[in-house]
C-alpha cells in the first residue's frame, strides 16, 4: 500500500464502469492504492461488493453502483446516487464494453449487433453526459476510454465498429471539454485474459491473431491507466495510448 507523498491520487475521486471484474477491477484497486476514493459501476452486485471490500480494506472510501450502463434512465439514477455520496469527480474510466460476436453484417442478429454498439459506445456517452458536469464544477479531471486495436482495422463483428466509434468519441469529446481542464484519452490494452476472453486467451500465451503479442493479466493494464490519471493539467488529450505489441 502506497502512503503519503507516494499516493499521487490522494484527495481524488474516480468512477470506473465495468468495475466489478477484470480490467475495471484492476484499475479500481490501483487507483485506491494511489490514494483515490472509488466508485465502481457494474450490473452484478456481488462483484461490486467484493471490489468495494477490497478498496475499503486499503483505507479508502468506496461505493458500488449497480447499473446497466446501456440504459440511459439507469445511468441518470446512477449519477444521482454517485452525487449523493461524493461531491466531486476527478477521474472517469469508461471501461464497460464487450460483445465478441464475430458474425458478418449479413449474418448478424440485429439485436446482438445494436446491443454491441450500445455497450461499446452508448455507455460511454451516457455516463460522460451525466457526470462531466460535476467534473466541470469541481475544476476538471481525466476521462479514460477503454478501446481496442480492432477499432482500427476492418473485419467481422460489431465490436470493431463500436471501438472505432469510441475513438472518434474520444477525439470529439476532448475538443469539447479541454477548456474546462478535462483531458480525454483512449487506452488500448491489447490482448488480456478476462472473463469475456477466457477460453480464447490465456495469460503468457501468444494469441492466434498476432505473433508479436502476449496475453496479459488485467493488472498489467493498471499502470498505464494510473499514468493517464496522474498527468498534470495541460497534458495530452484526444490521444490514444497503447500497451499492445503491434501497431495500432
Amino acid at each position: 500500500m502506497l502512503t503519503g507523498s507516494d499516493q499521487p491520487l490522494a484527495g481524488k475521486v474516480a468512477l470506473i464502469t465495468g468495475g466489478g471484474r477484470g480490467i475495471g477491477r484492476a484499475i479500481a484497486l490501483a487507483y485506491a492504492n494511489a490514494g483515490a476514493d472509488i466508485a465502481v459501476v457494474a450490473r452484478t452486485q456481488s462483484q461490486l461488493d467484493e471490489v468495494v471490500g477490497a478498496v475499503t480494506s486499503h483505507g479508502r472510501s468506496a461505493i458500488g453502483l449497480a447499473c446497466d450502463v446501456t440504459d440511459y434512465d439507469a445511468v441518470k439514477d446512477m449519477a444521482s446516487a454517485f452525487r449523493a455520496v461524493f461531491d466531486r469527480l476527478d477521474i472517469l474510466v469508461n471501461n464497460a464494453g464487450g460483445n465478441l460476436d464475430q458474425r458478418s453484417i449479413l449474418d448478424s442478429d440485429p439485436e446482438v449487433w445494436t446491443g454491441g454498439i450500445e455497450l461499446n459506445l452508448y455507455s460511454a456517452y451516457f455516463v460522460s453526459r451525466e457526470l462531466l458536469p460535476l467534473m466541470i464544477e469541481t475544476g476538471g479531471g481525466k476521462v479514460i476510454n477503454m478501446s481496442s486495436n480492432l477499432g482500427r482495422s476492418p473485419g467481422p463483428g460489431v465490436y470493431r465498429v463500436g471501438k472505432a466509434a469510441m475513438w472518434m468519441f474520444t477525439q470529439s469529446l476532448s475538443m469539447e471539454v479541454w477548456q474546462h481542464d478535462i483531458d480525454v484519452n483512449e487506452l488500448i490494452p491489447g490482448p488480456v485474459e478476462t472473463f469475456l476472453t477466457r477460453g480464447l486467451m490465456k495469460v503468457g500465451e501468444t494469441p492466434t491473431f498476432a505473433a508479436s503479442e502476449r496475453v496479459k493479466p488485467p493488472e498489467d493494464v493498471a499502470p498505464l491507466a494510473l499514468w493517464l490519471a496522474t498527468q498534470p493539467k495541460g497534458g495530452p488529450t484526444g490521444q490514444s495510448f497503447s500497451i499492445a505489441r503491434r501497431p495500432i
